[in-house]
């Protein structure tokens, strides 16, 4: 068994290499490829980890919370597991533990970091039962793959059920994680924000605005975002939990700070989301015992990639990248870009492929409005579904340059735009477009 063993991660690591020389990410067929040659390869590789597995849950935010934690982890000396691409389903985690494996089958590492699709969780746990896992937030994502939010409930806590010495540590300002955390037997300590920041939009889509426990409209003495915020149910009590890691002095503009206990937190990152991202992180780590002394020092070094407001530059052009997959995430995209108060041209690129979820009505919940400014210099629509983004526009009394093809409209905007280019994506429009950009900043810069 240990000969099928090696071979599997023998095989993941050929396998990962030949794909990125394709030009392919590689991840998701390395670890496909381990478990059908040695089925036990996540189990046994887990169970060399020395200290603890963190798992990183919820819509959005999963990416950039589960690296952050990786760096401050790696930024104390540890040595760490961790699936940074974003590959989040079993064969991605297969293939996070199998590429970090050494080539005799053996696994180095102090942490695991993995973040997991929620819908996934029922496929990982049958292999490890993490030790700590982090909840971001609950929103509604891809309805024809998820379903309704209650689906994606009802699949966290079987999970966590399942693996009851599970600490959480989870965003006391969503009503329908902290409902998730109240209902399970895990422990669970609570993360956010109790002063408000900026007033929310009213039009803003809401999740979880009835209380999940009598069905009364919840009230709210403040929205940060979505249904984030201070809430509280007239009807049977249900609220808001005391914050055991508080942000306050909450500043967001060019870049992030705020202080947590004792601790004065500053990164260079745009967008109020992130305020929440490396709260988690920082939560997280801090839960687990370590001292996290060097996690200014990390905020600074780190830079954001796969596509998660990831810098590039071709000749004169400053280009960000940045995912948005959902009305949540896509609205907190545009507020994020409209903190930036020059000139721009955006690019939105919407594909609707299987991951993506083939059901695009969720544009219509998004607050396109806001791109009606005068620094916005142009929007060009692109990808599979890019009439439906530029009917979406028009609706909102916004003119765009239809492109289908993505590098056609990245190239168009670097010779004929203002210097200053926002490019949206959405799921499977992510690699392929950061692939376009990393080879025209190579090729033409």
């Amino acid at each position: 068994m240990k000969i099928r063993k090696v071979l599997a991660v023998w095989t993941a690591k050929a396998a990962c290499a030949i794909c990125q020389y394709m030009g392919r990410q590689g991840v998701t067929w390395a670890g496909k490829l381990a478990l059908m040659i040695y089925p036990p390869i996540l189990q046994e590789l887990a169970m060399e980890v020395r200290k603890k597995i963190f798992i990183v849950c919820g819509t959005n935010g999963k990416t950039t919370t589960n690296n952050l934690l990786c760096s401050a982890l790696e930024a104390e000396g540890e040595k760490v597991v961790c699936n940074r691409t974003g590959s989040n389903m079993i064969n991605g985690v297969a293939a996070a533990f199998a590429l970090a494996a050494d080539l005799g089958g053996r696994l180095d590492a102090d942490y695991a970091c993995i973040e997991v699709d929620e819908a996934s969780t029922r496929h990982v746990f049958p292999h490890f039962h993490p030790d700590y896992m982090a909840l971001t937030n609950l929103f509604r994502d891809q309805l024809d793959r998820y379903g309704e939010i209650d689906i994606t409930m009802e699949i966290l806590k079987e999970v966590m059920d399942s693996a009851p010495k599970m600490e959480v540590i989870v965003n006391g300002d969503d009503a329908l994680s902290t409902f998730l955390a109240m209902e399970c037997k895990n422990p669970w300590v609570t993360y956010g924000i109790s002063e408000q920041v900026a007033k929310s939009d009213d039009r803003e889509i809401r999740e979880g605005r009835f209380c999940r426990k009598c069905g009364a409209r919840l009230s709210y003495r403040f929205y940060h975002y979505s249904q984030l915020g201070d809430y509280t149910c007239p009807q049977c009590g249900f609220s808001r939990p005391s914050i055991d890691y508080d942000a306050k002095e909450v500043q967001v503009g060019d870049q992030i700070s705020f202080r947590v206990g004792e601790n004065h937190l500053v990164a260079n990152y745009r967008g109020f989301y992130n305020v929440y991202n490396i709260l988690a992180a920082y939560a997280a780590g801090k839960h687990a015992g370590l001292s996290l002394a060097h996690f200014n020092q990390m905020l600074k070094d780190f830079h954001p990639e796969n596509g998660r407001m990831e810098s590039f530059r071709i000749r004169d052009t400053a280009i960000v990248l940045n995912l948005a997959k959902n009305p949540a995430g896509f609205n907190q995209n545009i507020s994020a870009v409209m903190t930036d108060d020059r000139m721009k041209d955006l690019i939105i690129v919407i594909n609707d492929n299987d991951q993506d979820g083939t059901d695009v009505s969720w544009l219509w919940d998004v607050d396109f409005d806001k791109f009606s400014g005068d620094c916005i210099h142009s929007i060009t629509v692109s990808g599979i579904r890019c009439q439906d983004m530029r009917l979406r526009l028009k609706y909102a009394d916004i003119p765009s340059i239809l492109e289908a093809d993505v590098e056609s409209a990245i190239w168009g905007r670097v010779v004929d735009g203002c210097g200053n280019l926002y490019v949206l994506v959405n799921y499977t429009a992510l690699f392929s477009t950061r692939n376009i950009l990393k080879r025209l900043e190579g090729e033409k810069s």
